[in-house]
């Protein structure tokens, strides 16, 4: 692959991935309610999922995807299911208490917290693995990924080459962008949020957010490829 061309992927790449997604509001969402450092397990789930797909297309299931109108149907569905489900739990979420434990056994500490919820808890309850879990679901729930990859990755390999290192330099390089990109989505969202968050903004902003997934639940549902 020459210089201009991986300039090129690496452009359209960061574009892609930059776009405001369910992924990206994932992300936010952690980070505001359970810190940034506990948000990196949001964003390895999504590069897991990320990196997932591009096998799975490297493998031609992106092909046997386009060619079964069941199969897409199947998995357009279930990642909708499961956008849709996240929104609720947020929004559910948004009237019930934080879900942290304090360190400290400072009364005036945990009213803070339930008053203003945008501030990340001292030592979150939830586990990294669920954030993880959340992450992956919610990256690999989209079939079009699939058929996108597969679309993409012809466009910056010369067959005349050795496939096996092309795929590892385009997937390293899309690693290392989503990476880059959904963190700095976690901290600079969830600082903005943090300065706003006084009052009942906090419950607002979750309110918005369990809304914009199912949103995203039902455009997924009624997407075509």
């Amino acid at each position: 692959m020459s210089w201009n061309l991986w300039l090129l992927y690496v452009s359209l790449a960061a574009a892609v991935i930059a776009s405001p997604g369910p992924s990206a509001l994932l992300c936010v969402s952690h980070a505001v309610s359970h810190g940034a450092r506990k948000a990196t397990a949001t964003i390895v789930g999504g590069i897991t999922a990320s990196m997932t797909l591009m096998l799975l297309s490297a493998l031609g299931l992106g092909a046997v995807i386009a060619a079964s109108d069941t199969l897409f149907h199947a998995i357009k569905w279930a990642g909708a299911a499961y956008l849709v489900y996240l929104g609720i739990s947020t929004w559910r979420g948004a009237s019930q208490p934080s879900e942290a434990t304090w360190q400290t056994g400072d009364d005036s500490a945990r009213r803070s917290a339930e008053v203003s919820p945008i501030k990340p808890p001292l030592e979150s309850t939830v586990r990294w693995t669920a954030l993880y879990r959340r992450g992956l679901m919610v990256g690999i729930g989209n079939p079009k990924d699939l058929l996108f990859f597969s679309a993409l990755f012809p466009q910056f390999m010369n067959p005349a080459q050795p496939i096996a290192g092309q795929l590892l330099i385009l997937g390293t390089t899309w690693m290392v962008l989503d990476a880059s990109i959904m963190f700095a989505y976690a901290v600079c969202g969830a600082q903005v949020i943090g300065r706003l968050g006084q009052g009942g903004v906090g419950r607002w902003f979750q309110r918005v957010t369990g809304g914009a997934f199912i949103a995203a639940g039902g455009v997924l549902a009624t997407a075509n490829r």
